[in-house]
């Protein structure tokens, strides 16, 4: 199957299509588009879940207090099993990681559906529910994003990424609004059982992947091969430095906790929706006009510069004091979020060895779940001490202080080019002796 490129010295698109997100990833791998479509599918089913576990404990609990433990329940397993997930996805085949993992989170939704059909369903239940599945996910995740590259060209990488990202966001504004229709008219059992269902068919996909055995290099799971990762990551600052910039967005300027709250004091609590979707928006927008990124290649000032706007695209959505310009500026900070992220994943995957890709995958699961959830914590406790606003615009200005004090400290992220940085182009010629040669 041949690589959809154009031909040399042809010009790149233009107008319209030079906006559209680039399909070659899509048309040159078939195994990349049944990761596609299986991701996309257990998404919206995941989703379903998302929206019913917090209706189910708010229903037999009436406590807010015992709705939010669910986040706590899930923290522990995904700091845990997200390191270690990330050494066993560079240990063992991550085909099968993935499939194991997905029949595991199918039993949980078994497990789900059962104690919603109970008479008196148990509480219980639904915490163990949540902290497996978190497990599940942190130990599947790193398996997912160190397989995806190995199955598309190196120079379709920054296109899959977007590609990925569009994935996700077509299940973050969708995926919510089908989920409170399915749990309001059909119930929670039905929602549970609509959630297997489309494991069951993730796992039919995924099954046909390719084998996707362990790099030759890649060392066994255990403490000493996390420490490795980390010790790598350390010692490449530019990777380092866009950890650092995305624990310093979400953390600073994660808001969604006081969107609630904001709706209220601008009178608009019809809007509460609106902003929940906002962010996701976004990133879908910005998913959907992707083509450009591929032929950018200066990848940390684009992440730096797009984490800088994200800041203060939230820092205006606390000072203005019109609901629809509050969702505009959330609508950019979630573009903005989108495009730092898409040029992170390309500086990821076009530059890590295929034996620690699993381990970095895990150190990255934890700079994009913990800076968020810790976010939440920060701007709930400055909104009870200066005020809801107070802490949306003051979080948004912290970040963007914050980010380019890294871009300053850090100067290898502003001076990565995936043209000439040497670990992209060891990557990119090490695939290409690997390839096969042509008939």
């Amino acid at each position: 199957m041949t690589d959809q490129l154009p031909a040399p010295g042809a010009a790149p698109p233009s107008g319209l299509r030079a906006l559209l997100p680039d399909l070659a990833p899509w048309r040159a791998s078939a195994d990349f588009r049944r990761l596609w479509v299986a991701g996309l599918i257990s998404n919206f089913g995941s989703f379903l879940t998302f929206v019913a576990l917090p209706v189910q404990l708010k229903e037999l609990t009436g406590s807010a207090a015992a709705v939010g433990a669910v986040g706590a329940v899930e923290l522990v397993p995904l700091i845990v099993c997200g390191l270690y997930g990330g050494a066993l996805a560079d240990a063992f085949d991550k085909r099968r990681l993935i499939v194991w993992t997905e029949v595991g989170q199918g039993l949980l939704g078994a497990a789900l559906v059962a104690d919603a059909l109970l008479p008196h369903p148990a509480v219980w239940p639904l915490y163990v529910v949540a902290a497996l599945s978190s497990a599940l996910t942190a130990v599947q995740r790193p398996a997912l994003d160190s397989l995806w590259p190995r199955i598309v060209a190196h120079e379709h990488i920054p296109a899959a990424t977007s590609l990925n990202s569009l994935r996700w966001t077509v299940g973050g504004v969708a995926g919510p609004a089908v989920a409170g229709v399915v749990v309001a008219y059909a119930g929670l059992a039905p929602a549970y059982a609509a959630d297997l269902a489309t494991f069951a068919v993730s796992v039919a996909l995924v099954v046909r992947i390719a084998a996707q055995p362990a790099s030759q290099q890649a060392a066994k799971p255990s403490f000493g091969s996390i420490a490795e990762g980390a010790r790598y990551a350390w010692g490449r600052k530019d990777l380092l430095g866009t950890y650092a910039v995305d624990l310093a967005a979400m953390f600073l300027a994660m808001p969604l906790t006081v969107l609630p709250f904001l709706a209220d004091e601008l009178n608009a609590r019809w809007s509460l929706g609106l902003m929940y979707a906002a962010l996701p928006l976004g990133a879908l927008l910005v998913s959907l006009t992707s083509g450009w990124t591929s032929r950018v290649h200066r990848h940390g000032r684009v992440v730096v510069l797009a984490a800088v706007l994200w800041g203060l695209a939230v820092a205006a959505a606390g000072v203005v004091g019109n609901v629809w310009l509050v969702l505009l500026f959330l609508t950019l900070a979630g573009c903005c979020d989108m495009v730092s992220g898409v040029f992170r994943g390309a500086m990821w995957n076009q530059t890590i060895p295929d034996g620690l890709r699993g381990r970095l995958a895990g150190i990255e699961l934890l700079s994009y779940s913990v800076g968020p959830q810790l976010g939440q914590v920060r701007s709930g406790g400055v909104a009870a001490w200066a005020g809801v606003r107070a802490s949306v615009w003051s979080g948004g200005l912290l970040c963007a202080g914050a980010v380019g004090l890294l871009a300053v400290g850090l100067p290898k992220l502003m001076t990565y080019d995936a043209r000439t940085d040497e670990h992209a182009v060891r990557l990119r010629e090490r695939r290409a002796a690997a390839a096969p040669t042509p008939a």
